[in-house]
């Protein structure tokens, strides 16, 4: 009896991934359907609106200066642009911050300061102070890291034409792509998301979100679906699924690319991936039974129960760490197995398809359509970047677990250091930024050296193909663990362990 619960729990599982990886080819399918779909604005707006750019920034100092002249540069009539710098700082940047307006504001831009100490709410909280002395009836919304184009507003706005139109998003891209490995998988999971995901939601007339940055709202959408809360971690996911339930319309504009700066360390790319599984996850809770009681096509419904429950795959991936092992040494005695031991490959081969085969494809072809000449130097990363998402199971199942519980935490924001391309490692070592340490390196490197066992004896049992097949398991392990203990060693100075700071106070 053990023996067919452990077998059946194991395939249960593994057909649960399947069903996300199932997913991403439908994503595909619409994507490859409606990507030529280009949305045009209705008319030209015959007298610009002025427009407020929100530049949400905490502890910033080493991007501030960057986004700063990158908004000087935008190409919009001066007397129809407000610039409100909302300042949660809590160090140096508070200065640079004031530095940086009044130099704005010398160049005739019109220019607010506007600094909390109260960080209620924190980015949320920021916006929705903001907005309160708000000039704009359309609010730009940049975070720090990001260098957007100077003719970025002109190529937005004038969808606003259509009065239905509460949003418009723009595609995120990467300033340090090339930094380094991490960086480049990064990007990877990025664009799948903005390319394919979000051209194919939006294009195919289903739900789909803001991004948190580099993008536009329409004030009185905001203000309709009830403005910006923060009872969840991404407050864009939130105020995203009740402005469309309203009956809001959204545009997605894939080939307008927003720059921004990826994290360049594992510890903040987990802080990061915390903060969106986390945040997502409170937003299922939120939203998704107002979803399904709207008047929405099942299609919109059930693509948004996708979306929203799609962490829930780090769950089983760490349920499925656990049902590997028992799964190869204990199985039911089932004769027709036995004389024809083939016959498994017709269960296996299939879930090994959508829940691997289909992901590399994915990502893949994310490449494909964004960097159509080089899209063929990434196949290599593709291996790592399957290994990582196994690798960063623990980090979010954690996540999901918090969410799932009501577990408050605050908004831990992600360390940048106005890093390029060039890899250089100076600014990185010498800021005083840093995420804070945590005992979940700990528990990854015991899941890496048990699968580096698993994957060892199946090697020695001559079982190659379950070798090759379970080999990215330790190697995502020890690639997101080993980075965050090397922090924590003794060997580093005292003044680098001073300068140790919790981003989350």
């Amino acid at each position: 009896m053990m023996n067919w619960i452990w077998y059946i729990s194991y395939f249960l599982v593994l057909i649960g991934l399947a069903g996300y990886g199932f997913h991403r080819l439908t994503t595909l399918y619409l994507y490859l359907k409606h990507k030529d779909d280009t949305p045009r604005p209705l008319k030209e707006f015959e007298e610009l609106p002025v427009i407020t750019m929100q530049l949400p920034v905490f502890n910033e100092m080493h991007v501030v200066e960057r986004l700063m002249g990158h908004i000087a540069a935008l190409d919009y009539p001066k007397d129809k642009l407000q610039i409100q710098l909302l300042d949660d700082s809590t160090d140096d940047s508070t200065e640079i911050c004031r530095e940086q307006v009044e130099r704005l504001k010398e160049q005739g831009f019109d220019a607010e300061y506007i600094h909390r100490s109260d960080r209620t709410g924190f980015k949320a909280g920021a916006l929705e102070n903001g907005t309160k002395f708000a000039k704009g009836d359309f609010l730009f919304i940049l975070d720090a890291d990001f260098a957007p184009s100077p003719s970025v507003l002109k190529d937005t706005i004038h969808y606003f034409t259509d009065p239905k139109v509460g949003m418009i998003q723009t595609r995120w891209g990467h300033l340090n792509r090339e930094y380094n490995m991490l960086t480049r998988i990064q990007a990877m999971f990025l664009d799948g998301h903005l390319e394919l995901e979000q051209t194919a939601r939006n294009r195919s007339g289903r739900f789909f979100t803001f991004n948190g940055t580099g993008g536009m709202w329409r004030k009185s959408c905001i203000e309709d679906a009830g403005g910006w809360e923060h009872d969840t971690l991404t407050e864009d996911m939130d105020l995203s699924y009740r402005a469309q339930l309203k009956g809001w319309r959204f545009v997605f504009l894939k080939d307008i690319e927003t720059p921004a700066e990826l994290p360049v360390d594992m510890d903040g790319f987990k802080s990061q991936q915390h903060r969106w599984t986390k945040g997502s996850i409170q937003c299922c809770k939120k939203c998704l039974v107002d979803i399904w009681k709207s008047g929405y096509p099942l299609k919109c419904k059930l693509e948004a129960t996708a979306h929203l429950t799609s962490n829930f795959a780090y769950l089983l991936l760490i349920v499925l760490c656990f049902l590997l092992y028992p799964k190869q040494q204990y199985y039911p005695q089932w004769e027709i197995l036995d004389k024809y031991p083939w016959l498994e490959h017709f269960l296996n081969v299939p879930i090994f398809f959508f829940g691997s085969v289909s992901v590399a494809l994915f990502y893949l072809m994310a490449q494909k359509a964004l960097r159509p000449k080089q899209w063929y130097k990434e196949i290599f990363l593709l291996p790592f970047l399957l290994a990582l998402g196994i690798g960063m199971s623990v980090n979010n199942a954690k996540a999901v677990l918090e969410a799932l519980f009501n577990h408050q935490s605050g908004f831990v924001r992600t360390p940048k250091y106005g890093v390029g391309e060039s890899g250089d490692q100076g600014a990185v070592k010498s800021s005083r930024y840093k995420t804070m340490k945590s005992l979940m390196p700990f528990l990854e490197v015991i899941f890496a050296i048990f699968f580096l066992v698993v994957v060892v004896s199946n090697l020695v049992d001559g079982k190659y193909l379950t070798a090759v097949l379970l080999a990215p398991f330790p190697l995502g392990f020890f690639y997101t663990s080993i980075p965050s203990l090397y922090r924590m060693m003794p060997i580093r100075s005292k003044d680098e362990d001073d300068a140790i700071v919790d981003d989350g106070k």
